[in-house]
């Protein structure tokens, strides 16, 4: 059985200044938001050495996180808004 993609996953969405700050100029679809986010914080070594599922914010991700360190499950949670 073949999945078929999600059609919400793959809509353009408008991003907030914050968010672009990070993963570039919008509108993107939500999944390339998510992955861009991956390659920003892999790049920029964010991910707590303790505990991989953890990212640390820096200057950038501040803004978007409002707080020092997030699971990953809550950074999609936390990014929603910032699209639309």
């Amino acid at each position: 059985m073949v999945r078929k993609a999600n059609p919400a996953l793959l809509k353009p969405m408008n991003l907030s200044e914050e968010l672009e700050a990070v993963v570039g100029k919008g509108p993107l679809p939500r999944s390339q938001v998510v992955k861009k986010l991956w390659e920003y914080i892999k790049k920029h070594d964010l991910q707590n050495p303790q505990n991989k599922r953890n990212i640390l914010a820096d200057d950038k991700l501040m803004p978007l996180f409002k707080k020092k360190e997030v699971t990953m499950f809550e950074m999609t949670k936390i990014v929603s808004p910032h699209m639309s």
